[in-house]
């Protein structure tokens, strides 16, 4: 089983044919899943003793399971976050999975883990953060933001010296913050308030200000972190970073920024000064998986104090202490261990594929991609606007468009969904604003154009 012998170099050759020829796709099928019942009678049992052989398991997904996934890289895949990664990125992650590779610590994987570092100080770059700063990449936002939010809590604990050691925290939010903090906020058995939000979502330091004021005094005492969303993801809207770094200032509380999807806009010039204040984060994400063009699953984490993370996240155990060298040793500054800079231990080198894409083509063609689809949004909020049954609700701040249909109610949008994905033309699924049911387009793909959201248009006279 483990060793290569003929049938593993036949099926070797059918993997890597399966994989160009997926790549090859202009576009792929949008494709859609299917019921359970359907796939099992499809398939029929795939894991038996004997083993069904790898051309037939590879038969099966390529005929059976793998059409029945909405590939996320189609130009009109406009729902949730698309994905859109490069030719280059895909090979890489073909590399990284045969090159069994731990890439947890320095002693293990020093090289995966330089590379992820070099992509990492990509990131940190765009958002000014000093030299010193640094981080991990871990599966997704809502990993991220937990492992900030507990390096945040970590700090805040400590400062006290034992006095918050049993104290349940306390965040400060916009109510146009993703669902991961919330979620973060449970599992650490904190506490959320959120800051009102003007009428597009977004989050003002003024109100913030207000927000902390009007705080008790045992509750400003819990205060430790304020989350600020660099691109929400219902409608693409920045907070007032530079607003609400004063009061983090001013309060002595962490700024942490959630920019898993619009952090990416920063490589953006055309949109760039909308992000000024983001320099002040102590803790910032950005998931290239989606704006960035690296597969799944990838979110870069990055601390303005890396050691401060360290501290909140190191994992002791005997069999681990070979990992642990004291300060002074060779382990500090960039070579620090990256499963001791978040919530986890084991971790696959995921920053690897995005390190790959960017060495190959450049960070000016990942600026002109995300500019590309910026200005395919804007064309397209033109297009909406300009479509009499069509009303724009806001013009947008980065690559994502909310409009309504004029007329339609809720049924009217699902049963429109359905027919454009059913016929493969699109998915476009509805979100909600205000209470009202609307569309929602994210346009992350540099190939998407202005014809492909033509074609949506139309569809909805």
């Amino acid at each position: 089983m483990h060793r290569h012998d003929r049938s593993t170099e036949v099926l070797t050759q059918a993997v890597v044919r399966y994989a160009v020829e997926r790549m090859r796709m202009d576009p792929p099928p949008l494709d859609k899943t299917s019921p359970e019942v359907e796939l099992r009678a499809m398939t029929g049992q795939t894991i038996t003793p004997a083993g069904i052989g790898g051309l037939e398991a590879l038969r099966i997904f390529s005929d059976v399971l793998g059409p029945a996934n909405i590939s996320i890289d189609h130009p009109r895949f406009l729902s949730f976050v698309p994905a859109a990664p490069t030719e280059a990125a895909i090979l890489f992650d073909l590399v990284v999975g045969a090159s069994s590779i731990y890439g947890g610590s320095w002693l293990e994987g020093g090289g995966a883990v330089f590379a992820e570092n070099e992509a990492l100080r990509y990131i940190a770059d765009l958002a000014g953060l000093p030299s010193s700063s640094g981080g991990v990449f871990v599966s997704g936002g809502t990993a991220g933001n937990l492992s900030a939010l507990i390096a945040a809590r970590y700090r805040w604990r400590r400062r006290a010296e034992g006095a918050h050691d049993r104290t349940r925290g306390l965040m400060l939010t916009g109510k146009g913050a993703h669902s991961s903090v919330v979620s973060a906020a449970r599992a650490m058995d904190a506490d959320v308030v959120l800051v009102p939000a003007d009428d597009q979502g977004r989050m003002w330091g003024a109100a913030l200000r207000d927000t902390v004021a009007a705080l008790a005094a045992e509750d400003r005492e819990r205060l430790f972190a304020i989350v600020t969303t660099a691109g929400t993801t219902n409608a693409g809207v920045i907070d007032d970073l530079a607003g609400v770094a004063d009061v983090c200032k001013q309060s002595d509380v962490w700024m942490h920024v959630d920019g898993a999807y619009g952090g990416a806009g920063l490589a953006a010039p055309s949109v760039r000064d909308r992000y000024r204040g983001i320099e002040h984060a102590d803790s910032f994400i950005v998931d290239p998986h989606k704006w960035l063009f690296a597969p799944f699953d990838c979110c870069a984490l990055v601390y303005r104090d890396p050691d401060i993370g360290r501290a909140a996240h190191t994992q002791h155990a005997e069999y681990l202490d070979v990992l642990h060298a004291e300060p002074g040793d060779d382990s500090v500054g960039n070579q620090r261990n990256p499963s001791d800079l978040a919530h986890h231990l084991s971790r696959r080198a995921r920053g690897l594929p995005f390190w790959f894409s960017l060495a190959t083509y450049g960070t000016d063609a990942y600026r002109e991609a995300i500019e590309t689809t910026l200005s395919v949004t804007r064309e397209g909020a033109k297009l909406i606007a300009d479509t009499p049954h069509l009303e724009l609700i806001m013009e947008p701040e980065l690559s994502t468009l909310v409009f309504r249909r004029v007329g339609w109610n809720a049924g009217d949008y699902t049963a429109w969904s359905d027919r454009m994905l059913d016929e493969g033309i699109a998915f476009v699924t509805p979100t909600s604003w205000n209470g009202e049911v609307v569309l929602r387009l994210c346009i992350v793909n540099p190939l998407t154009s202005i014809d492909d959201l033509a074609i949506i248009v139309d569809s909805l006279a």
